[in-house]
C-alpha cells in the first residue's frame, strides 16, 4: 500500500504587498484645480476640486466629478503663487476611487514644467 500524500490547500485570498510604482515622492498639499475630460459617451465632463499631493510626475485629486482609470484629461492648477493657473495639456488617470483619483502628467510645455519644478523646490522641500 502506498502512503497517501496530503496536499495543503492554497488560500483563495492570498495577500500581496502593495507596490508603490511612483518614481517621485508625492508631497501633501492643498490648493484648487479644474479638470476636463471626455467620458465613455464622448461627452465633456468638467470638474473642480483640490490637489491633495503633488510631485514632478503627477498628483492626487479630490474632485467633484467621478473619473475612470485611463481617462486622459486637461488640468488647470491654481498654485498658491499668485500667478495664472498652471496648465497641464495632457494627463492620464492612474487610479480612481469615486471622486478621489491620481493622475500622471503626460504633456506640459517647458515653461509650465519649469514653473512646477520651481514651485516644488521653493515651497515644499524646505
Amino acid at each position: 500500500m502506498r502512503p497517501t500524500r496530503v496536499r495543503s490547500a492554497k488560500s483563495l485570498h492570498q495577500t500581496h504587498p502593495v507596490c508603490n510604482r511612483r518614481v517621485d515622492t508625492r508631497t501633501p498639499v492643498e490648493f484648487g484645480l479644474m479638470y476636463s475630460a471626455l467620458n465613455d459617451q464622448e461627452e465633456l465632463i468638467m470638474g473642480d476640486g483640490a490637489v491633495v499631493n503633488l510631485s514632478n510626475k503627477g498628483l492626487g485629486i479630490r474632485g467633484n466629478m467621478p473619473v475612470k482609470r485611463g481617462m486622459e484629461m486637461t488640468l488647470f492648477l491654481y498654485l498658491p503663487d499668485g500667478q495664472d493657473p498652471l496648465f497641464v495639456m495632457e494627463a492620464r488617470v492612474a487610479w480612481s476611487t469615486g471622486c478621489q483619483f491620481g493622475v500622471e502628467f503626460l504633456k506640459m510645455n517647458l515653461r509650465e514644467r519649469n514653473r512646477l519644478r520651481y514651485f516644488l523646490c521653493s515651497n515644499l522641500h524646505e
